[in-house]
């Protein structure tokens, strides 16, 4: 018994331990592989990371049964879980930069855990770099309300360093490799530019026929794919005393003032000159198009033909155009057959109204009509 006694005290002992123990055991032994996806930057907000059913070995039932999910992730929110398909998702747009600064390379880590029983799924996922960000010049600083030069004194001989363009590249590795290119100068047999480290020298001796003024205008590019640029302009003075340098570049900012205000309302002329012409030809257009419209309807349209009638006149029963009341008078002598004749003597008398149902009228018209025709007939009047 005595025995007995010390071994349940070890039992109760060791109890707590042993079931902790065991806990951590049989989870460290559900613990799989480590599973990594490689990404780039900037992707779009729903795009695939990978499968994480089939990377795993699991089916969408044990993914749904088991609650999995995202855990212990500091930087969870770039990634979702997608249960319904056993997919990574991007669920945030990733910039490598600000996740990781110059660290490289950049990755970010959690667990995909289940349950019944539990599983726990490392997961880790590395950014690409995308050559995302153009290249930064720190030096010379650009400034555009001051103008700052470098000066070259004239006993300058060959190679003898004007100044050092410094520039930075934000993005990592081979997009972070910059390169200096000398694109425009007063002088090109003057100057070079240090292809790797940006140092502007001299390549021949300076002689007094070279200009005090002398700009520089510096490419730096970064070696990604497609390339980033940046420009840098570098003014110099090729001079022995400030005050020629100081009266020099004053002219040289006024000049560049009176550029930039010519060049400015040179544009605005333009688009002046563009808009009026534009605006003519629209309003031509649309004057040719009405017409055009215009004949089209009329000439399709089947609207009767209404005819014009002069004042005074008005239509006696719709067979004439002559006035209800109006008189005519016939002058003839014997020896002429030539006749005058008056209109416009108003009157009531001697008025002659034509009934359309009547042919008597008609008949005698015709009969005084050949009497006034024959030549031997006296001077007649007669009103109708």
């Amino acid at each position: 018994m005595a025995y007995q006694q010390p071994l349940c005290k070890w039992r109760l002992y060791f109890g707590p331990h042993l079931v902790m123990v065991v806990f951590l055991l049989n989870f460290f032994l559900n613990v799989a592989g480590q599973i990594r996806y490689s990404i780039p930057e900037e992707m779009k907000k729903g795009s695939l990371i990978g499968n994480v059913a089939q990377d795993l070995g699991l089916d969408l039932k044990r993914l749904r049964s088991g609650r999995a999910r995202i855990v212990t992730g500091e930087n969870n929110q770039y990634a979702e879980l997608k249960t319904d398909k056993g997919i990574l998702v991007v669920s945030e747009r990733i910039d490598r930069e600000q996740l990781c600064g110059d660290v490289t390379p950049c990755s970010f880590s959690f667990e995909i855990i289940l349950e019944n029983p539990m599983e726990l799924h490392p997961v880790k996922i590395l950014i690409q770099d995308q050559n995302d960000n153009p290249p930064q010049v720190l030096y010379p600083v650009q400034t555009g309300g001051s103008l700052v030069a470098e000066m070259v004194p004239r006993s300058a001989d060959v190679g003898y360093l004007v100044t050092k363009v410094v520039a930075v590249d934000v993005d990592s590795g081979q997009n972070a490799w910059l390169s200096y290119k000398l694109q425009r100068a007063t002088d090109r047999a003057l100057f070079e530019v240090g292809s790797q480290n940006g140092e502007i020298r001299t390549i021949r001796q300076v002689t007094d026929k070279d200009a005090v003024k002398q700009r520089l205008t510096v490419i730096v590019e970064d070696n990604g794919q497609p390339s980033r640029s940046a420009t840098v302009v570098v003014n110099v003075a090729v001079a022995d005393s400030f005050p020629e340098v100081l009266s020099e570049f004053t002219d040289f900012t006024h000049d560049k003032e009176y550029n930039d205000n010519l060049t400015f309302y040179l544009m605005l002329a333009l688009a002046v000159v563009s808009f009026l012409f534009i605006t003519c030809v629209v309003v031509i257009i649309s004057v040719k198009i009405y017409r055009w419209r215009q004949s089209r309807v009329l000439y399709h349209s089947n609207l009767p033909v209404i005819p014009y009638y002069p004042p005074r006149y008005s239509d006696t029963l719709g067979t004439g155009t002559l006035q209800h009341v109006y008189n005519y008078e016939v002058c003839r002598t014997t020896d002429s057959r030539k006749s005058d004749c008056k209109f416009g003597r108003a009157g009531s008398q001697n008025v002659l109204i034509m009934d359309p149902s009547s042919t008597g009228t008609m008949q005698r018209i015709q009969s005084e009509k050949s009497i006034l025709d024959e030549p031997d007939s006296p001077l007649e009047v007669s009103s109708v």
